[in-house]
């Protein structure tokens, strides 16, 4: 069986997926990264959005190597904009992640179909979107004096789990 081209499984709305969780990458800019969730939305059943513009092409080779060959197990959506990515998610529960966030995930109650945004490497998410949504705005906790935040992959791999968990693993074996 050949590997799926990431550009190839782009699902063109995200309404109806059936899925026990949304990862959302706002502005993603390192291709191995985006992969490496790729790889665990494949492993674990969760949609993939990718909110434009992205650091790299998305048929580029590292992410389609750190994805391996899951990325046909993926359903993938992408937005053209921050923007159209809430216009078309608003009905949604959104859960916004950074480390400028004073609560916890942990004090999270997740739910099945919730979306979990993370904003891209360099900048995070918009100072605007974290104050219009502060009730859902929560962060990963680390030492403060050791580094200024996880890598995007790791970030996501830790509050997926933790919101699947909650879930009783829909679907994992």
């Amino acid at each position: 069986m050949s590997a799926a081209q990431p550009q190839q499984r782009v699902v063109e709305s995200g309404a109806g997926i059936d899925t026990p969780l949304h990862v959302v990458l706002v502005e993603p800019q390192i291709p191995p990264n985006t992969g490496n969730v790729a790889r665990l939305c494949a492993a674990t059943g969760c949609a993939l959005h990718l909110v434009e513009p992205l650091g790299f092409r998305i048929d580029d080779r590292e992410l389609k190597r750190a994805g391996l060959d899951y990325w046909e197990s993926v359903a993938l959506v992408v937005h053209g904009s921050f923007d159209e990515f809430l216009a078309a998610t608003h009905a949604a529960r959104r859960w916004f992640f950074s480390t400028r966030a004073t609560r916890p995930y942990t004090e999270a109650r997740f739910a099945r179909g919730d979306m979990l945004v993370f904003g891209k490497e360099t900048a995070g998410l918009p100072d605007a979107a974290l104050r219009a949504n502060a009730e859902r705005t929560l962060r990963i906790p680390m030492r403060a004096d050791a580094v200024r935040s996880l890598n995007l992959s790791t970030a996501v791999g830790v509050v997926t789990y933790a919101a699947l968990s909650q879930l009783n693993f829909p679907g994992l074996a």
